[in-house]
């Protein structure tokens, strides 16, 4: 088995700490029969850098307090896409802009979409 048994609780942690920050248009998705380099994207908007910045602090505090698992963010909330990689799950989290421009679910079609919260 790939995934260590807590993933799935990681996962609902991350999604927890972007709907508590009103993080908007949350997608997680299932790519390990598509990627190689992890099992899960999570996908989220932000209205704002601002907005981009908590997302990201928030999870990361979050991850950190409940499952030791650290990250520092790769990108800037001023270029409209910042990156969280925590092992088994990515998190990427975009202007509204930036993730129309990058298309990240099309990209990444045949994996499968777990959930969706508009």
């Amino acid at each position: 088995m790939r995934c260590p048994l807590n993933t799935q609780d990681v996962n609902r942690t991350i999604i927890n700490a972007l709907e508590e920050k009103k993080g908007e248009d949350i997608l997680l998705m299932d790519v390990h029969e598509v990627a190689s380099f992890t099992d899960y994207f999570v996908i989220c908007n932000g209205t704002s850098d601002r907005m981009i910045d908590s997302l990201a602090e928030a999870v990361m505090i979050k991850v950190k307090q409940e499952h030791q698992i650290n990250s520092k963010p790769q990108g800037q909330s001023a270029g409209g896409w910042v990156v969280l990689d925590l092992g088994n799950t990515v998190v990427h989290l975009f202007s509204p802009d930036q993730r129309n421009y990058y298309r990240l679910e099309e990209l990444w079609e045949h994996g499968k979409v777990l959930l969706r919260l508009k």
